[in-house]
């Protein structure tokens, strides 16, 4: 999947074969097989670069072996014939140890220069580094990379500009990496081309219930809140950074146009942080010829939804909400710096039952304080909420987080913070409950809320009529059986 050849070089982007993770996702990077009810979104990172890339004269091929299941034997055959300058590849916290070594095999058959692009590489401690066998590597991406990927290549492929004027990298310099300024963000957002979906096979990426294709669209970058584990306002910053309303509709306009898809996932940190803003997107939805035709998904927090708000989203085909409730407890949200409380949480479940939109609620056990009953408070509170669907994370104290030094005061850090993720964390549990006991309860209540007779009842009622979305409910239940029996 190459564009026309240029004069100015090669540019390679991919997704390596191996487990599917949300390697475009910086704040969660969720590992799709553990997960209940998360699947693979759409390589956007790829597809900035590309676009990008073509932009500035570049050949670029663009895949995703990862989420086409295919092997390493594959990725060679591509790289001899297409025989990038540049190779650019996206890597996660759980999986860099292994890409470093997927690296250095491919690296043999054609030898080039690399990039790793990963939230592990924003501003991080250079002792961090040492712990990864870099020898293979010449840059390291952890800002925003659709932002600079062309001053990248520039230099790594045609020796023009100053490598040091690049922000958000690491560059080789003999054997040492040196760090360039990751203090700066960059505001135009609907300067930025559109991914390059023509490179991209957008049928790999599905909708979880009906299987269709999904695309999703980066609406707005940052990140004001104060939560202790999230990534996010550590690596894209506490200013909310929003494209405009008119950008994002004609991104849409392209993918339904164009490629077909009329189904998104509006990408943001949180996409109802400003209601006006969203709200004004819904409108556009709904005053235009796309109205009734296109449906979408989105993340919230429980304290930014209003009655006015959900009315228009649902309107304007709101298929989904995606929200952070974390915790049962009013003392680990006030811990973990969430900025709500139980009660907001009971609200805003009731706010999207009487707006009639289903929502998968997100939850969070295993912080280093927590006892077995706190756990199980979370827990049960889940069945308080009632969700459509819902996922359990284990805390996972990602580096430079202030989780992290909480659980490097409970002496709970167990390992590197390389290869480990939401599932499988890099901790010995809490102070009082093990790592092993989490996992079972976790377990155990996945279960329990999944195999209810009601739960079930009603989801077969509501699908009964759309066989492609039973069978889809039947495909998530057999691989929660698989995961937590």
């Amino acid at each position: 999947m190459s564009s026309e050849e240029t004069n100015r070089g090669r540019v390679m982007l991919i997704y390596p074969p191996g487990k599917l993770y949300q390697r475009s996702e910086d704040r969660a990077q969720c590992n799709i097989d553990e997960s209940a009810v998360t699947t693979v979104r759409a390589c956007n990172d790829l597809g900035y670069a590309a676009s990008v890339l073509r932009q500035g004269g570049y050949g670029v091929f663009l895949r995703d072996y990862q989420t086409e299941l295919e092997s390493e034997k594959t990725v060679i055959g591509d790289l001899l014939s297409f025989k990038p300058d540049l190779v650019f590849m996206s890597v996660t916290n759980a999986t860099v140890i292994d890409d470093i070594e997927f690296i250095k095999r491919i690296k043999k058959a054609h030898p080039c220069k690399i990039a790793l692009k990963g939230a592990i590489f924003f501003n991080t401690d250079e002792r961090l580094l040492k712990e990864l066998d870099l020898s293979e590597i010449d840059y390291l991406i952890g800002g925003e990379e659709e932002f600079i990927i062309k001053e990248l290549a520039d230099f790594a492929v045609n020796g023009e500009g100053d490598i040091n004027a690049v922000s958000g990298i690491f560059y080789k310099n003999g054997e040492e990496f040196i760090k360039t300024d990751f203090s700066k963000w960059n505001d135009d957002l609907d300067s930025l081309p559109f991914p390059a979906r023509d490179l991209m096979n957008n049928a790999l990426y599905q909708r979880p219930d009906t299987g269709e294709p999904m695309a999703t669209i980066q609406v707005s970058i940052g990140c004001p809140s104060n939560c202790i584990y999230c990534l996010t306002p550590i690596i894209s910053g506490k200013r909310v950074r929003r494209r405009s309303v008119e950008n994002v509709f004609e991104e849409i306009e392209e993918c339904y146009n164009k490629y077909g898809i009329r189904n998104f996932f509006f990408r943001a940190d949180t996409f109802t942080f400003d209601n006006k803003w969203a709200g004004a997107l819904c409108d556009r939805i709904i005053n235009s010829e796309l109205y009734g035709k296109i449906e979408f998904t989105a993340n919230a927090r429980v304290d930014t939804l209003s009655d006015e708000l959900l009315s228009k989203m649902k309107k304007a085909g709101c298929f989904m909400i995606v929200v952070g409730f974390e915790s049962g407890s009013d003392e680990t949200l006030k811990k973990i710096k969430k900025g709500t409380t139980v009660q907001d949480n009971i609200n805003a479940a009731k706010m999207l039952k009487k707006a009639e939109i289903p929502f998968c609620g997100c939850f969070m056990i295993g912080f280093p304080w927590e006892s077995e009953e706190d756990i199980i408070k979370t827990l049960k509170f889940m069945f308080t909420l009632d969700p459509d669907f819902m996922e359990i994370h284990i805390a996972m104290p990602y580096y430079g987080t202030q989780l992290y030094e909480e659980c490097l005061k409970y002496n709970t850090v167990s390992s590197s913070a390389f290869g480990s993720d939401y599932f499988s964390p890099n901790t010995a549990g809490t102070q009082s409950v093990s790592i092993e006991r989490v996992i079972k309860l976790k377990k155990k209540y996945n279960l329990r809320f999944y195999l209810r007779p009601k739960y079930i009842t009603k989801k077969v009622f509501e699908s009964i009529k759309t066989p492609r979305v039973l069978l889809s409910y039947w495909r998530h239940g057999m691989k929660l059986l698989r995961k937590n029996i």
